[in-house]
């Protein structure tokens, strides 16, 4: 294969570096997965050298981390911090809430807007139930991707080797009776929801409380948050939760517009 020569004041050269390096963490992003700067040559035009500089840079200002084979970059805790201040600006969220809430009145339960963080779900948003009877989470907190309905959802987005790798080493604690610790439990399970497209939580995360979650799905098809809509089952039981899937699957279909 020939390789073109790239001479000085090709059009890839000329870009301010600052657009490169915006550019190129655009192009990671878009993947989706861990890349080597090589891969990109093609798609960013610019020469091999020019690319591990830009790497590094974004490394270095951990807007990309490199996984531990050495060779692959993904997003870093900058760029991770930076999806969910644009996820959490007021104009997203306006708009947002009102879905939210339009869904928590038609269920009569409370709703959860998550992101997939490192290790963990992230709550952005909470529309909570008008009944005094309610869980109580607030805005920012993590719950756990193995026993809820939205991490397990995430979970179902993996690749098999990604999957398999992470229910090697996780800790999966028995947090209820309910809790699949099993990694082969856990994985039929999982197999179970990239199957039909939702998650459920049979009260796997909290002892009498069952949580429906659908994903939201961007421009590429990927999965970067979930609603759900959680009770306890003294007022909803899990066969009940099923009823209302058509609805929070409309929400997600907004939400995912939004985006």
């Amino acid at each position: 294969m020939r390789h073109q020569t790239r001479t000085p004041g090709a059009p890839s050269e000329r870009i301010p570096t600052t657009l490169r390096l915006l550019t190129l963490l655009e192009e990671v992003v878009s993947r989706g997965a861990p890349v080597t700067p090589t891969e990109l040559i093609s798609t960013t035009d610019l020469p091999k050298a020019t690319l591990h500089r830009l790497f590094q840079t974004l490394e270095s200002e951990g807007y990309l981390q490199r996984e531990p084979d050495g060779r692959t970059f993904t997003v870093g805790a900058r760029s991770r911090q930076l999806a969910v201040a644009t996820m959490s600006s007021q104009r997203m969220r306006t708009p947002r809430l009102a879905i939210m809430r339009a869904l928590a009145k038609d269920t009569g339960e409370t709703c959860n807007f998550a992101i997939p963080d490192r290790e963990a779900m992230l709550y952005l948003d909470r529309v909570e139930t008008e009944w005094p009877l309610r869980v109580q989470f607030s805005e920012g907190a993590h719950v756990p991707f193995y026993c809820t309905a939205g991490g397990k959802l995430y979970l179902s987005t993996l690749s098999d080797l990604r999957l398999d790798s992470y229910l090697r080493n996780a800790d999966l604690k028995p947090l209820t009776p309910n809790t699949l610790t099993n990694p082969d439990a856990l994985r039929a399970e999982i197999m179970k929801i990239r199957e039909q497209g939702y998650g459920v939580d049979n009260e796997e995360f909290l002892e009498g409380v069952i949580a429906f979650a659908m994903p939201l799905r961007d421009k590429y098809g990927r999965m970067p948050a979930t609603i759900a809509f959680q009770g306890p089952t003294q007022r909803i039981t899990i066969e009940q939760g099923y009823k209302y899937l058509p609805r929070l699957k409309q929400a997600a279909e907004e939400l995912s517009a939004l985006l």
